[in-house]
Formats: C-alpha cells, sequence, structure tokens
C-alpha cells in the first residue's frame, strides 16, 4: 500500500459517510495514473496553486483598486479568506478538506482586471457575454498549460463553476444551481462570508461608509467586530448543517436574513457609492480601449487556442486575464504619447 492509498483509507476511517471521497471521484477528462502521494483532490489543489493565472490573482483588484492602497483585498487574499472559511468548516462537518480547499482556491480564476467592473465591461463588449465563474472553468480546462488545461478532477470543477450566486440565493433550492458536493456549497457559502466581511473592512478603511452607518440590528444579530462576525456566521453554518443531518449545507434563517441584508447594504453603500464607481469608471475606458484595439490587431496578443473559438472571445480570455496593472502598463504603451528623446 503506497502513500496515496493510505490517505484514502484514512478519510474513508475518518470523514462523515456524507464527505466526498477521493477514491470515488468521478474522475478527469483525460484519464491519468494515480499518484504514489498525493490524493486526486490534493494534486488539483496543487495545480491550481502553481498555474499563472493563480499568481496572477495577486494584482487584480477585489473592490477598491489595488494600486492605491497596500492593505486593501486582492483577489488573491480573497481567495485565501475564503479558503480560510471553508476549511474551517468542512473540517468541523468532517468533509474532505481537499477537496473543499481545491475548488477555495480556484473559484475566481476567470477574474477580470479592476473587479466587478471589469467584469460587467466585458460583459458588454464580447457577443457571448462574459461572466467570471464561466471564465474560471474556462482558464483551468482549456486556457492553462498553454491551451492543455489543468485536467481537474469533475467534483473540484463542478464545484468552481456553481460558486457564484450574484445577488442571488446564497443557498439556492434549485439543485441544478448548487454543487453537487457538500464541499462545493460549503465554498459557495465561504465566498459570502468572506466577501461580506472583508468589503466592510476595507470600505471603512477607504472611508467610504464607517462603522456605525452598519444597521444596529445587523450588528445586534451578527456581532460588531470583523473577526466576531465571521465567527458567527460559521458557526451558524455548521450547526445548521449538523441539524439537516448533512443532506444539505445550510444556514439558519435569521442568520441567513441577515447576511443578505448585509449583502445589500455593501451593494448599495459601497459598490454602486459614487465615490467607489467613479474611480471604476476610468477602467470601463480602457478595457474597451484595449478590447477594440486588440480586435484590430490580434497575431500581436492572443493565443491560437482554443481551437474553434472567435477572435472575440480569445481577445476576450487575453483582457481578462490581465492583472490590474498590466491593462494599465498596456493602455500607457499603447495610447499615450511618447517624448522624443534628446540629441
Amino acid at each position: 500500500m503506497d502513500i496515496r492509498e493510505k490517505l484514502e483509507k484514512r478519510e474513508k476511517q475518518t470523514l462523515s459517510p456524507k464527505a466526498c471521497l477521493s477514491s470515488q471521484t468521478s474522475g478527469r477528462e483525460r484519464t491519468e495514473a494515480p499518484h504514489p502521494l498525493r490524493t486526486a483532490f490534493q494534486r488539483d489543489r496543487d495545480r491550481i496553486i502553481h498555474c499563472k493565472s493563480f499568481r496572477r490573482l495577486k494584482h487584480k483588484t477585489q473592490v477598491f483598486l489595488a494600486p492605491f492602497g497596500d492593505h486593501y483585498r486582492t483577489r488573491l487574499t480573497h481567495t485565501l479568506e475564503v479558503s480560510q472559511i471553508a476549511r474551517t468548516i468542512t473540517k468541523a462537518l468532517q468533509l474532505n478538506d481537499d477537496l473543499t480547499e481545491a475548488i477555495a482556491l480556484g473559484h475566481d480564476l476567470g477574474h477580470t482586471p479592476f473587479g466587478h467592473a471589469g467584469e460587467e465591461t466585458l460583459a458588454k463588449l464580447l457577443p457571448g457575454g462574459f461572466s467570471h465563474y464561466e471564465q474560471s472553468l474556462r482558464v483551468v480546462d482549456q486556457l492553462e498549460y498553454e491551451g492543455k488545461g489543468l485536467n481537474l478532477t469533475f467534483e473540484v470543477k463542478d464545484g468552481i463553476i456553481k460558486h457564484s450566486k450574484g445577488r442571488g440565493e446564497i443557498l439556492d433550492n434549485e439543485k441544478e444551481n448548487m454543487p453537487l458536493t457538500l464541499e462545493g456549497q460549503v465554498v459557495r457559502v465561504s465566498d459570502i462570508i468572506a466577501y461580506v466581511n472583508h468589503d466592510i473592512d476595507d470600505a471603512v478603511r477607504a472611508d467610504v461608509i464607517k462603522e456605525k452607518n452598519i444597521p444596529s440590528h445587523l450588528i445586534q444579530i451578527l456581532g460588531e467586530w470583523h473577526a466576531s462576525r465571521i465567527d458567527k456566521m460559521v458557526e451558524d453554518v455548521v450547526e445548521a448543517s449538523l441539524k439537516s443531518d448533512l443532506e444539505k449545507i445550510a444556514m439558519s434563517k435569521k442568520i441567513k436574513k441577515a447576511v443578505m441584508e448585509l449583502r445589500d447594504f455593501l451593494y448599495e453603500k459601497v459598490y454602486f457609492n459614487p465615490q467607489s464607481r467613479d474611480e471604476l469608471k476610468k477602467t470601463e475606458k480602457i478595457i474597451t480601449d484595449l478590447y477594440e484595439y486588440i480586435l484590430g490587431s490580434p497575431d500581436d496578443y492572443i493565443k491560437p487556442y482554443p481551437m474553434g473559438d472567435s477572435v472575440e472571445k480569445r481577445v476576450g480570455d487575453f483582457i481578462a486575464g490581465m492583472t490590474d496593472r498590466y491593462a494599465l502598463s498596456l493602455y500607457e504603451k499603447l495610447f499615450y504619447p511618447r517624448s522624443w528623446p534628446g540629441l
């Protein structure tokens, strides 16, 4: 028995009967020989961590433009916070934390530069629209490793494509909208737990809101401080999920209602706040101008894969993969006048 087999045996002995075992994965699109040291989900996690798209997350905006402050969250720090919250819930429920971690680390690989403003702009420009969760799956399936993709397991890809809920239900009653594994559902709820808390923290730091602006009844329910609010939400998810006998990942009605109200508060006071939106509107012009320029000279910029995809789609891939600073640098190179060198 090699080390991987021992790890798989330990999963069967220690995890909940409702956990997704790595030995029972539905597999990969391209069959691979098992690794002697790592389970299937450990390999997926490692492939995500080592891919280029993951490294670029450190220079992509979460809400506030990263170049203007060192302590604002980036897409990478958001991803790490989601992973930490998700692993805490997963361990408490005795689910498969390797699967949870892989999904959490890969869930935002398809995000554009300049946060949601970038996503909204690309959605308008591309003929087929654009969504970051679909792009995240496209990244791991078709774009990484020079078009070969990461060849991840079905369970990880399912969790990535179904992590997003926008302003919809946190935990949707429609089964087709929810991840098939409990681990994927944990990431879905951990995503919102992470961002409603850290976006408040960043908004206070940016002086967009004050702590006192948070509705008092939400503070009474969820807690006054960043850490206490996260703790309250995490404990509630664990307790509600156990009450359901792990038929699904759940939240109590009281806490779920409060979290959704807190999300609505963020949309009104932060995401659609004129102070932050006016700055992000500048990025709409940057992305639009870059898209139109590259569309006119695609051979200089875009990859020849995926085969069969339209030029517009591949230009979208190129722009979505940019970091904030690369987009700003390329824009300056293409559109700013250059000074003549002195004689």
